[in-house]
């Protein structure tokens, strides 16, 4: 029955968000602002990592060796290997940065094809509200689309022969199974989360200061809802 209540009173709160919080605004320009913010932290996430070192210096991001080996690594380094996984750690980041300008064509169009049941879901989700809605449009799409430029980039660095140097070493310590690996779906998914993460960043700093905002109706719609 509290649970019961809980979702009522939820339900409310998100009609009083779109209507009396927001009552200067129509449903068509609170749609509008809403857009504005998604297109501003699609566009921070693609311009901040699709270049050069976007991931490699974002400690944040950079994505590293992956986990089974990255246990191993302490060992490796005392091997001898530690060149190898260095090189390895940066050929990923490279490929990464290399793939994420794909997403930004799919960002915007889940943004395009945002409803106003869309709209209402962000104003009343909490502060990762925007990042889930891109997540629930993009994840798969996504994927099909880094993997590509992904393995493209990890040939033409040959990431696939150094991983399976650093793994064979993992594999020699016991430390690593030899089906754990598959370098080019662990570069994309850390790929997409680093995108994902950015997106979170912005919209945290949009809901905590709606002067962030780049457009004039997502300042307003932000700003109404701190009200």
């Amino acid at each position: 029955m509290k649970a019961f209540r809980r979702s009522v009173v939820l339900l409310f709160v998100c009609t009083a968000a779109w209507s009396a919080s927001l009552r200067d605004l129509t449903n068509a320009d609170a749609s509008t602002g809403l857009r504005q913010a998604l297109t501003q932290g699609a566009n921070q996430a693609v311009s901040s990592l699709g270049k050069k070192d976007g991931f490699l210096l974002n400690t944040q991001v950079k994505i590293p060796l992956p986990p089974r080996l990255a246990k191993a690594e302490k060992l490796m380094r005392m091997a001898g290997m530690g060149a190898q996984a260095d090189d390895l750690v940066l050929a990923m980041n490279r490929a990464a940065e290399a793939a994420v300008p794909e997403a930004k064509p799919l960002l915007l169009d889940a943004v395009k094809s945002m409803s106003v049941d869309d709209a209402k879901k962000i104003l009343s989700g909490g502060d990762d509200s925007v990042t889930r809605f891109f997540k629930a449009k993009t994840s798969e799409p996504l994927m099909l689309k880094f993997m590509p430029v992904v393995q493209k980039y990890t040939a033409n660095a040959d990431l696939a022969k150094k991983y399976n140097q650093v793994a064979g070493k993992g594999l020699q310590l016991g430390l690593l199974k030899k089906e754990d690996a598959d370098i080019d779906s662990y570069v994309a998914r850390s790929a997409l989360d680093g995108v994902y993460k950015i997106i979170g960043q912005e919209e945290k700093a949009i809901r905590a200061n709606p002067a962030k905002a780049v457009g004039g109706l997502a300042k307003k719609v932000f700003g109404a809802l701190g009200k």
